[in-house]
């Protein structure tokens, strides 16, 4: 493709990618995907094309094949998982970014992209409220920068074990700590740095399902009478499932008393911090040794981008960098080097959608957005609260609701049946989209509220589809339990 055919399809894409934004405002697409399995891979050649096709076929084709099978997470209606930013000056980022097709092996491969990284970082630390003190880096997912975080922890713990013997050195076990309500990556970063399944602790939650401070002490004691040695407590601002968040300066200070790592997920719940209003949440945060903040959640930016801060970024480098002879350069010690901040060697210009976003919203307008949803939310919990056989859960404490609709004589098995269902009747019906979840092994439904299209309408009306769906669902077979 040259140029000026660039230029041309560029436009079109463009223009398609505004038309598909305009539809999704005027709700003119069913929220989920109204395929089942196997529908669209039906659709698809088995072999790749011999000869090219004109763009115009591509574009199509996304009408035809593409939208038909996506569940539109950018749709007013959206209220599963999380808010996901997709902010269109974030989108246009991501064209230069790949536009210039460059990437970050070394400071010297493209100076800009770092140290444009390296301001970005710190103006979001600082819009935040976190202290000077943190350094930052662009990770991909808040599961790498988790995993880079443990294996962190690993190494302090080990003295840099892993350039001896790794954990094969015949030392007692180290254990990782967390909420029963952490996110799953979690004990997967714990699996994949070695420690082992065994030695990752669920620590019990309290009636708001918060981590509970005097069973983490608990556990703790009872690891070292075993021989075992504490390695790292996550503690999580915004838990996946109720949004509960840990209470930080105590969990700080076992952490400081212990000798123990302290990371600090917050991926979802970090974004809500540039609130000054709700910064009593991060008392006690100068006591963490790594935190995460998702900004391609409820931040606008556009997957994938997430912030991993750091208090000790010597440690960081030196626990994660190599240093091959085809990367030196004589720059190297005045400036920095991401390679040597995370897992990959390469990266992309990650920086270029913050700086975008930040420049065209400004930070005034994220917290009104954010203010928004918290609106709405709270307003949704009084109305839940207020219904007969409807309640919360869960103390609403961002923009995430956990709702259960109890109707009398429903219990237990059925209870839970009811939940799915008349959930799975909402998301089949096209006109919006929930996630139901497990929570002490009971069944609710989670609301989750923050797509930058929906606004109090569309929650008043998801309020009325939920209503309905109980009802109709409370009236079917095996509803008297």
């Amino acid at each position: 493709m040259s140029p000026d055919e660039f230029r041309r399809a560029g436009h079109a894409l463009v223009d398609w990618i505004a038309d598909y934004r305009t539809r999704l405002a005027a709700g003119s697409y069913p929220v989920q995907a109204p395929v089942r399995p196997g529908d669209v891979l039906r659709q698809l050649p088995a072999q790749a094309p011999e000869a090219g096709e004109p763009f115009e076929a591509m574009l199509r084709d996304l009408d035809a094949l593409i939208v038909p099978g996506i569940t539109h997470w950018q749709h007013p209606k959206f209220f599963g998982y999380f808010p996901t930013g997709g902010s269109l000056t974030s989108v246009l980022a991501d064209m230069v970014s790949t536009g210039f097709g460059v990437i970050g092996l070394s400071w010297q491969s493209s100076p800009a992209l770092t140290e444009l990284e390296q301001v970005m970082t710190d103006w979001m630390r600082d819009l935040l409220g976190l202290p000077p003190s943190f350094s930052g880096v662009i990770q991909d997912t808040a599961s790498a920068a988790t995993f880079v975080a443990l294996v962190c922890a690993r190494e302090r713990a080990t003295n840099y074990g892993a350039v001896r013997d790794g954990l094969q050195d015949g030392a007692a076990p180290l254990v990782i700590y967390a909420s029963a309500q952490a996110h799953s990556s979690v004990e997967k970063a714990a699996l994949l740095a070695g420690f082992g399944r065994q030695h990752v602790r669920a620590i019990a939650t309290d009636p708001q399902f918060r981590l509970h401070v005097p069973a983490l002490e608990d556990a703790i004691a009872r690891d070292r009478t075993a021989g075992l040695r504490p390695c790292a407590v996550v503690a999580t601002t915004g838990t996946t499932a109720t949004t509960a968040i840990d209470p930080l300066a105590p969990i700080g200070a076992i952490a400081r008393r212990e000798g123990l790592w302290m990371h600090v997920d917050a991926a979802m719940g970090g974004a809500a911090m540039l609130l000054p209003e709700l910064r009593q949440y991060w008392d006690g945060i100068h006591d963490a040794d790594s935190i995460v903040v998702n900004p391609h959640k409820w931040l606008t930016i556009a997957f994938d981008c997430s912030l991993y801060f750091v208090r000790d970024p010597q440690h960081l480098v030196r626990v994660m960098s190599t240093n091959p002879s085809y990367l030196q350069t004589p720059m190297d010690e005045q400036v920095r080097n991401y390679r040597d901040w995370g897992i990959p060697l390469g990266r992309r210009f990650r920086a270029l959608k913050i700086w975008f976003a930040l420049r065209h919203q400004g930070a005034a307008s994220l917290r009104d957005r954010l203010r928004r949803d918290l609106v709405n939310a709270r307003w949704l919990a009084a109305e839940v609260e207020a219904a007969p056989g409807w309640r919360c859960i869960a103390p609403v404490t961002l923009q995430t609701l956990c709702v259960r609709h109890e109707p009398p004589g429903l219990t237990g098995t059925a209870l839970d049946d009811h939940t799915r269902r008349w959930t799975q009747a909402v998301n089949d019906s096209g006109r919006a989209y929930l996630t139901p979840a497990s929570v002490d092994g009971r069944w609710m439904t989670r609301v989750s509220i923050g797509s930058a299209l929906t606004e109090a309408a569309d929650v008043a009306d998801l309020w009325r589809q939920m209503r309905t769906a109980a009802d109709e669902s409370a009236r079917g077979p095996g509803a008297s339990g």
